[in-house]
């Protein structure tokens, strides 16, 4: 019993994580329904946010505010649920033709929005006007739960034939790409928010709303822009 005690209360602190981090999703998701396009001028960064499944841009806004406070002008846009990878990604595509085309753009997607990024920048000629993109406990291989509301997430299924293609990315795409996932996420196994041939950051204890919210999360993203920034230098 003694040797189990751990274990429980590291399941307990997660679903306690899990739970507040859900809750400020409840929260936030009203304030997010407009979209946002930064007016900039010369050369810039822009980081371009894509939510999830039953979220709004507004879940995103500590996330934009660390951004914003490290340099970085930001971007969003709210889509309504049960739209297609490709849907999504065409509103996407809208959003960076309203950025100014001396900005470099960087897109952040959290779950199904992560999947959204490679799909625009693969398929749709975002990698044309995007350096790099980041997932948050993205769902490339699928989520088994997919299968419960189908007719909502049916891109999100594990036999998806659109993830499959998101999968395979063409030889002559070179954005780079970086996965940040969730150890102990219920929703997305670990080994489904791995994009092939790309880095991949595991942090351990952290649920699948929760990267949200993590500040480890936040300084992974912004040493990624920082490192991008550095390299374009």
């Amino acid at each position: 019993m003694v040797s189990l005690q751990p274990f429980k209360l590291g399941h307990a602190r997660l679903a306690q994580s899990e739970a507040y981090a859900t809750l400020r999703e409840a929260v936030l998701i009203p304030s997010g329904w407009a979209p946002v396009v930064p007016a900039v001028e010369g050369l810039c960064d822009v980081v371009v946010l894509v939510h999830g499944f039953l979220a709004t841009a507004g879940v995103f806004r500590p996330m934009r505010k660390r951004l914003e406070e490290s340099g970085y002008a930001v971007a969003s846009f709210t889509y309504a649920p049960g739209r297609s990878i490709d849907a999504v990604a065409r509103r996407l595509a809208d959003v960076v033709e309203r950025i100014p085309a001396n900005a470099r753009v960087h897109v952040v997607g959290h779950s199904l929005g992560g999947v959204v990024a490679r799909y625009y920048v693969q398929y749709l000629n975002g990698h044309r006007r995007v350096t790099q993109t980041v997932s948050l406990a993205s769902p490339f291989y699928g989520s088994p739960h997919a299968k419960l509301v189908a007719w909502l997430v049916r891109d999100l299924r594990p036999d998806s034939r659109v993830l499959e293609r998101v999968r395979a990315c063409p030889s002559h795409i070179r954005v780079p790409h970086t996965s940040i996932i969730a150890g102990r996420d219920r929703l997305i196994p670990a080994e489904s928010a791995r994009f092939p041939g790309s880095p991949s950051v595991v942090l351990e204890d952290r649920g699948h709303n929760s990267l949200l919210f993590d500040r480890e999360v936040v300084r992974i993203v912004l040493d990624s822009l920082r490192g991008d920034r550095a390299v374009a230098a």
